[in-house]
């Protein structure tokens, strides 16, 4: 089960360093969404046997996380910006792709439960609102070096941490869509791997970034564990709108990059990587399938 959990986290974490699908997805259409959720649950709980299970388990699954995010800031950092259509292409079919297998998965929680269909409305609604309302679109990615750290910025990286943070854990809109909504995507990106090389200019910012993510990890557990075992049709209506709502999110994203591009079009829309996302994602189905044949 080692290389399981180790090809587990470094899946999610190239959807987590990707606009798209978030790394939550990817638990849910591997199958282990919950354990992940009650994992991360368990390891403050008082109950030793449960806190070391959990423990075990995250640190598998934090192992392959962390290879798999290094090579993906590592690479994304070099060709993000000069690819931007084709790389939002493959986002877009990420999650188009992931929206019908999360529905036959959870089918019993969707069908015949059609009341819940507001709830889908407002996640979407939601991201459009993020995304139109966003003062970053058109105005470029922010400096976040040390030379140009004040309280303002410290206190937006901070809540934008928290906030993106939260949307990984949940299986629907990734947290680095949300950074690309608040400007911040390519210079975090940057900044990451900046430190991986040594040159810590931008270090302040991302140790501001990261209290940010654990605060958000503390605040959103408890909660998403709650929502799902009691209101399990309502949330995961919610999610789907979230994943609809994440469509437009990447389509405008290219106007929050550092130089500031037209939104996605049909001309610009690449459908090659649109079936490559999709196949992407298929395929991590399959991987699933084939995990579950493996544990029996």
């Amino acid at each position: 089960m080692y290389i399981i959990n180790f090809i587990r986290g470094f899946c999610m974490a190239l959807a987590d360093s990707v606009p798209g699908v978030s790394g939550g997805t990817i638990a849910f259409v591997l199958g282990f969404y919950d354990k992940f959720i009650n994992s991360l649950n368990d390891i403050a709980c008082k109950d030793k046997e449960k806190r070391k299970e959990a423990a075990f388990f995250l640190m598998k699954i934090g192992i392959g996380w962390v290879i798999g995010f290094i090579l993906s800031v590592l690479l994304l950092a070099s060709i993000f910006d000069e690819h931007i259509y084709s790389i939002s292409s493959l986002f877009i079919g990420f999650i188009i792709m992931a929206i019908p297998i999360i529905i036959k998965e959870e089918k019993e929680n969707f069908l015949g439960k059609y009341k819940n269909l507001i709830y889908a409305i407002l996640g979407a609604v939601l991201v459009w609102a993020i995304t139109y309302f966003n003062p970053m679109n058109g105005a470029g990615g922010m400096d976040i070096s040390i030379n140009s750290l004040s309280v303002s910025l410290g206190l937006y990286v901070f809540f934008a941490g928290m906030i993106a943070i939260s949307a990984m854990v949940l299986p629907g809109i990734s947290g680095s869509t949300l950074l690309l909504i608040f400007g911040l995507y390519v210079p975090i990106i940057s900044a990451i791997k900046q430190v991986l090389t040594l040159n810590f200019t931008y270090l302040p910012v991302l140790i501001i970034f990261g209290f940010g993510v654990l605060l958000g990890i503390a605040v959103t557990i408890k909660g998403v564990k709650f929502l799902l075992e009691n209101y399990r049709s309502q949330t995961m209506y919610f999610i789907l709108g979230l994943m609809i709502g994440s469509i437009y999110a990447v389509i405008m994203g290219p106007q929050s990059l550092e130089v500031p591009k037209s939104p996605m079009n049909f001309k610009t829309f690449n459908i090659i990587f649109f079936i490559l996302g999709g196949a992407l994602i298929l395929g991590l189905e399959k991987l699933k399938t084939y995990f579950e044949n493996k544990s029996k």
